[in-house]
């Protein structure tokens, strides 16, 4: 008994750590700098909110898998017909699509900036390398291998702490506000930052990734519990990444006039404190990281249009015996490829994924947020007083932040201010 309870506390521990290690994406780490060299510490309230918002969604579907043991896009064209789950997964997957393209692109930049190798090329051999990963290693340890060394990334905690940020304002930051402007303009830019900033943390992959793999791993209703202590203490661990960002815009970037458009320069303050090995660890860690989120987000697409047209689809087994899936993520991969191809600024790349997922996540949660609480389907596992009433303050939230963020992105220049 000892055995078994050591076993699953370590195996609890192990889902905690790799949750922690995949929480951040470039879109994330870009706006948590570029959040903090702007407007200082006063953004933190927006991590604090997307990470439980995160937690909340990733509950819900964990939950639905558990219980159901049916893939969610069956769910969604079984409860809301062949035309409105068509329009769920179209946005879902055209979100999935650019934001792998920004991880590619990111992790090209990072290969640039050890290589000096030209920038094209890089994007090949990135393309090369994902669908190599994804086709030989097994899905279990997709997620350990990239979400564990993506915790190279605490090197940028070790870099905010040695900052000695004013611990009191950022506390008091952790709570709604908004700081003096000088001008209007200044005021939309917040508002554009603050989107984009929940965008990043709320992105839909996490959710619909995570509830295929309970399938596949065959979670069970008594891994409810569990689940969600993996998603409230992961997550909310994996927030400091972002915090710690945020706190080095503030810190080190700001004073310098400096605000990092690309992953390799958030790596320039670690080199800065802690030299060319700082600099290696941050690298190392941006790229697990972001190849992770690439790896996940095109595996998710190819999940979604699976279950959606009721094709066999999972990981654990040969691509081969699931041939359609197989295809599904290699060309969401090569279409990600072909979008940074087109030569469009990495920057670009990076800001209209995050936005784009804005737009979509109404249609991505509303679904879930409906299943989840309907008794028909989960009997007496429908979400509880407390998760119901969450998951519909955040659908108000993320909807209002939906409706903003196209006039905000066109008034600010697209964050230029």
């Amino acid at each position: 008994m000892k055995v078994a309870a050591t076993n699953q506390a370590l195996a609890l521990l192990l889902r905690i750590f790799v949750s922690m290690g995949a929480f951040v994406e470039v879109g994330a780490l870009t706006f948590s700098i570029g959040a903090g060299a702007r407007f200082g510490y006063s953004l933190v309230w927006v991590i604090v909110i997307g990470t439980v918002g995160i937690a909340v969604y990733c509950e819900i579907s964990g939950r639905i898998a558990a219980v159901r043991n049916e893939p969610l896009f069956a769910l969604i064209r079984q409860r809301d017909g062949f035309r409105s789950g068509l329009l769920t997964l179209v946005a879902v997957t055209s979100a999935n699509a650019l934001t792998c393209a920004a991880q590619i692109g990111a992790v090209a930049m990072l290969w640039q900036l050890l290589s000096g190798w030209p920038y094209r090329l890089l994007v090949l051999l990135a393309l090369i390398f994902f669908i190599l990963a994804v086709w030989f290693t097994p899905k279990e340890w997709i997620e350990r291998v990239f979400g564990l060394l993506g915790l190279m990334m605490i090197v940028f905690v070790t870099v905010a702490v040695s900052l000695h940020p004013r611990w009191s304002q950022v506390a008091a930051t952790a709570l709604p506000n908004l700081p003096p402007f000088k001008t209007r303009r200044d005021g939309l830019l917040y508002g554009y930052y603050a989107i984009a900033l929940l965008g990043s943390i709320l992105l839909p992959y996490k959710t619909y990734f995570r509830a295929s793999a309970a399938i596949e791993h065959k979670r069970k209703v008594s891994h409810i519990v569990p689940d969600r202590v993996t998603w409230i203490v992961g997550f909310g661990l994996g927030s400091l990444l972002p915090v710690s960002l945020l706190l080095i815009g503030a810190d080190f970037f700001a004073p310098r006039q400096i605000e990092p458009q690309l992953p390799g320069g958030a790596a320039l303050a670690t080199a800065s404190l802690f030299g060319i090995a700082g600099m290696l660890i941050a690298v190392g860690g941006m790229f697990f990281a972001f190849a992770g989120a690439a790896i996940e987000m095109a595996l998710s697409g190819a999940y979604n249009v699976a279950q959606f047209l009721g094709w066999r689809w999972g990981k654990l087994g040969t691509p081969r015996s699931a041939a359609r899936f197989a295809v599904s993520w290699i060309a969401l991969l090569c279409a990600a490829a072909l979008i940074v191809l087109t030569g469009l600024d990495p920057a670009r790349i990076v800001e209209c994924s995050v936005i784009l997922s804005v737009v979509i996540l109404p249609f991505t949660y509303f679904p879930l947020v409906v299943i989840g609480a309907d008794r028909r389907i989960m009997g007496d596992r429908a979400s509880g007083k407390l998760i119901k009433a969450l998951g519909w303050l955040y659908f108000m939230l993320i909807t209002l932040a939906a409706l903003a963020v196209i006039p905000l992105f066109i008034l600010t220049r697209v964050g230029k201010g």
